[in-house]
C-alpha cells in the first residue's frame, strides 16, 4: 500500500448538529472535499471535468463513525482507492477521518463512475484522469471488481 493523500480542514460551525457534534452528513461532505482536492491537485478538478463534460458520481456510500468530532477541531481525511473495474468506468474510494489526537473518527467507503454529461451514461475514465487514477494512493485490500447491479 503506498502512503495515502491526506487533506487537514476544520471543523466549521455549521458541520454541527444539535448535540454540539459534527453532523452525520458532514462527514461524508468532508470525503467529497477531500476527494475533489485529490482529484483537482492532480489536473482534474472542476473546471477541467466542467470542460470534458464529464463528473463523478456515487452509487453508495457506507460510513462508519467511531468518535465524536467538535468545533474548531481539526480533522484530517485520507484517500486511498480501494476498487477499479477492469474497465475503469468504476471505482471505489476509503477514506479515514482523524481528530486531531489522531483518533480515528469515521471511516467512509464509496463506489462510483465516471458520468458523460452530455451523453448521459456512465464512461471510462479518459486516459490524462485513468493515469492520476492509476497512481493514486491504494488500500491494503485494494482489489479490481466487476461492478454489480443490485435491486
Amino acid at each position: 500500500m503506498s502512503a495515502s493523500y491526506t487533506k487537514t480542514l476544520e471543523v466549521r460551525w455549521a458541520d454541527l448538529d444539535p448535540n454540539g457534534h459534527v453532523r452525520h452528513s458532514a462527514y461524508a461532505d468532508y470525503g467529497a472535499q477531500a476527494r475533489i482536492a485529490y482529484l483537482t491537485e492532480h489536473g482534474f478538478g472542476p473546471t477541467q471535468f466542467q470542460k470534458l463534460r464529464i463528473g463523478p458520481i456515487l452509487f453508495r456510500e457506507d460510513l462508519k463513525y467511531f468518535r465524536e468530532i467538535h468545533a474548531n477541531e481539526r480533522v484530517t481525511i485520507t484517500v486511498e482507492v480501494s476498487g477499479l473495474s477492469p474497465n475503469r468506468k468504476h471505482w471505489r474510494f476509503r477514506h479515514r477521518i482523524l481528530r486531531g489526537d489522531g483518533e480515528l473518527a469515521c471511516i467512509i467507503d464509496c463506489q462510483g463512475t465516471w458520468f458523460d454529461l452530455t451523453a448521459r451514461k456512465v464512461i471510462s475514465a479518459p486516459a490524462d484522469l485513468n493515469s492520476v487514477m492509476e497512481h493514486m494512493p491504494r488500500s491494503q485490500d485494494f482489489t479490481e471488481f466487476e461492478p454489480k447491479q443490485e435491486g
